[in-house]
């Protein structure tokens, strides 16, 4: 292609100044590949450094006099600052010098406050450690415009939470806080970098801490974080729906992934009868179970749903709406129903049905092979978990397994018919 620019010019096909734009535009995509090795490879290199030396440190530590470890107590905390203060002097037009700085910085904090709190038998647990490390961590994400940090910054607010597993504490509420005072960082790379790996790498470790957070307000009534959860899954998959996230690659779109996914598993899951079966056992109390924080907070999570479920109608006729996109309010219906009666089974199990129906509809209207496929996954997968339940005969379960087959079969290949025959008109 660029050897053929000269001859483009002289046969008079294109300007001289569409020329230069063409060779400029390729000049930058062959240098982008080794920029982004060379940023990868400092990160690791960063990371790799600061654990060489606390394992050095480490080897001879028990030998060393108090006055000793504490300078070395320091020495990590001390590189990281200089090398950022030389980048944010000398190289701060340099992306990996600054996410190389700001990950040794990173874990020189860490390093630092862990063997100053051995040294001196300070009190504390690893929950608090984790808050005061992320807490003065999180400068170093705005100073040098990291995403390497704040990718680990999320990844450490996350395991904060998770050490403190359905125990009563403030976990949660400081994990919303933390979270908060990422989002500014996290809003400004979406602006700046729309189409970045960085940005990618945000768009599904936010949604996984989410998830992974979520099962920490478990306490007295888990029952009903079966609502908070289905409903948080319905929020991130229509954050997935906004224009912005529609644009996207699948492969970069954690919020529709992680929701169409959550949503149909748990949708699976729940076609079974022992989670009914426990539900209808469950002996409340109306008055605690109702002003729990396990029910305050099924009760934002589905407005907030409720929300942008309405801001997708409004946007796209209602034929075009998505199928998993209603699910998280018809499945309040059906588990409030399902407290007394045994038909949320079944409503569970039609409404698994019709996603898998209504998938493979989108999947033709868009002539995509893998939207189709994935709703016949759905089907097989409701197959599947039918198979286990005792009261059908094999003869029934051998059946269905067949229809599923032959309609596998049928619609790929009628899908590939049409394909061929668009090509040729």
């Amino acid at each position: 292609m660029i050897k053929d620019i000269a001859e483009l010019v002289k046969a008079g096909v294109i300007s001289q100044e569409t020329a230069n734009d063409i060779q400029k535009y390729y000049d930058q995509k062959g240098s982008a590949a080794p920029n982004r090795l060379f940023i990868v490879f400092g990160v690791l290199g960063a990371i790799l450094v600061g654990l060489g030396i606390i394992l050095i440190l480490a080897h001879n530590w028990d030998e060393l006099p108090r006055w000793t470890k504490t300078i070395f107590a320091f020495v990590p905390l001390i590189v990281g600052q200089i090398l950022s203060g030389f980048t944010l002097l000398k190289k701060a037009g340099s992306v990996a010098w600054r996410e190389s700085s700001a990950v040794l910085l990173f874990f020189g904090i860490g390093a630092s406050i862990a063997l100053v709190a051995q040294i001196y038998n300070l009190s504390g647990d690893l929950s608090s450690f984790l808050l005061t490390w992320m807490l003065l961590a999180l400068p170093v994400v705005y100073l040098l415009k990291s995403s390497a940090t704040s990718l680990m910054y999320i990844i450490g607010i996350t395991y904060y939470v998770t050490v403190n597993y359905m125990k009563s504490g403030p976990e949660e509420l400081y994990y919303l806080l933390l979270l908060l005072l990422i989002l500014p960082y996290y809003f400004l790379l979406i602006k700046r970098q729309p189409y970045g790996n960085f940005t990618g790498f945000h768009h599904w470790l936010i949604p996984v801490s989410l998830l992974i957070v979520l099962m920490s307000w478990v306490h007295q009534n888990g029952q009903l974080m079966v609502i908070a959860y289905m409903s948080l899954l319905g929020i991130l998959y229509l954050i997935g729906q906004l224009d912005y996230f529609a644009r996207q690659k699948i492969r970069r779109n954690g919020y529709e992934v992680l929701g169409s996914l959550g949503t149909v598993v748990m949708l699976l899951g729940l076609s079974f009868d022992f989670f009914w079966k426990e539900l209808r056992r469950w002996d409340y109390h109306q008055h605690e179970a109702f002003s729990s924080p396990e029910f305050i907070l099924a009760v934002i999570l589905t407005l907030v749903a409720m929300g942008l479920f309405i801001h997708h109608i409004r946007r796209r006729p209602l034929r075009e709406i998505q199928p998993v996109a209603p699910v998280f309010g018809l499945f309040v219906l059906v588990y409030f129903l399902g407290m007394s009666s045994s038909l949320a089974i079944v409503l569970v199990n039609l409404l698994a049905f019709g996603v898998g129906v209504m998938t493979i509809r989108e999947g033709a209207k868009m002539n995509s092979l893998g939207v189709l496929n994935y709703g016949l996954l759905i089907i097989a997968a409701l197959v599947v978990c039918r198979f286990f339940d005792t009261h059908l005969s094999f003869v029934v379960r051998g059946l269905l397994f067949v229809t599923v087959g032959i309609g596998f079969f049928m619609v790929n290949y009628w899908m590939l018919k049409k394909r061929k025959k668009d090509e040729v008109q």
